[in-house]
């Protein structure tokens, strides 16, 4: 596998964002500015709580098909390659990996196998436009923890996905989770989300090292990044920290990241989090203090990082 220069693109993205102009110069940016080489298209479906099984990816909340395929497209035309990743989220803002159901089925009450039938249809409806798009891999599920030890579950669900898409396909774990992930064996891939303290860097990849090493896999962080404010190199998982703006403290974290992962030859890449369908004013940087990394520090270092694998 090569290694993937990727960033997340289009996370949030509603109806007719795929459409505009802004954004379309913003995924050439992301090209131009972090020498990236690959696209994570995320998209976010709906439900309405952690404990509800019907997902919504047909609402106004979406992109729809049609744009999807223009920006794939138009991402194309520019030289990268797609991966595509179809996500879930809570209406209420219950975080997508605190979904959960009894392990017993008990009447009356919300069911696994009601979730993962209306979870099958939305993967396998992406899968099948990433079969016609031909998109360079497909992650089938972002962070899902609780859902994670559905095994059998999410067995039936990859091979269903494969029947519609015939690329490469992964599941992305979120972090601490590599090593409790039990059908890595059924992916041509493994991946996670890599929100690390930057001092835990080194005890945290001997750890996954061990799970590559189980299931001989290529491996690569399908996330991975930081807020550009005071303390979030300590927790860069956590996106509501309070602190004030530091853009030096997103650049160090990214440095330092870069300098152990390099270390590591079975790292295979990132999917870094997350480049902005529309972008803040470059001029604006000074007050933002979010993932993104467009007119910050951070941003050179990840295109030298880029440019010299």
């Amino acid at each position: 596998m090569e290694f993937i220069k990727g960033f997340t693109f289009g996370w949030d993205s509603q109806k007719g964002y795929f459409k505009t102009e802004r954004a379309k110069e913003s995924l050439r940016l992301m090209q131009e500015r972090t020498a990236s080489e690959y696209c994570i298209i995320a998209l976010t479906a709906l439900q309405e709580t952690a404990h509800t099984t019907e997902i919504d990816y047909k609402g106004l909340h979406m992109v729809d098909d049609d744009e999807l395929i223009e920006m794939i497209e138009y991402a194309k035309s520019l030289g990268l390659k797609v991966i595509l990743k179809p996500t879930v989220n809570c209406k209420d803002g219950t975080w997508r990996a605190h979904i959960n159901f009894f392990d017993t089925d008990v009447p009356c009450e919300p069911k696994w196998g009601d979730w993962f039938a209306s979870y099958r249809d939305y993967q396998k409806h992406y899968a099948r436009i990433a079969e016609k798009t031909a998109c360079d891999m497909f992650i089938v599920g972002c962070e899902m923890v609780q859902t994670e030890r559905k095994e059998a579950y999410w067995r039936q669900l990859i091979a269903e996905v494969r029947q519609e898409y015939q690329g490469l396909v992964t599941y992305n774990t979120d972090k601490y989770q590599e090593d409790n992930v039990t059908f890595w064996d059924a992916l041509d891939l493994i991946s996670s989300s890599g929100y690390y303290p930057i001092n835990d860097w080194e005890n945290q990849l001997d750890r996954i090292e061990a799970v590559i090493k189980k299931y001989d896999k290529p491996f690569f962080f399908a996330e991975a990044g930081c807020p550009s404010r005071s303390g979030s190199a300590m927790i860069p998982n956590d996106w509501a920290l309070e602190g004030s703006v530091n853009l030096q403290e997103q650049a160090d974290y990214y440095q330092v990241m870069f300098e152990q992962t390099k270390r590591r030859s079975w790292v295979g890449g990132f999917g870094l989090w997350d480049w902005q369908t529309y972008l803040h004013d470059e001029s604006e940087v000074e007050q933002n203090d979010d993932y993104g990394v467009y007119g910050k520090p951070a941003e050179q270092i990840i295109k030298t990082y880029y440019q010299s694998r």
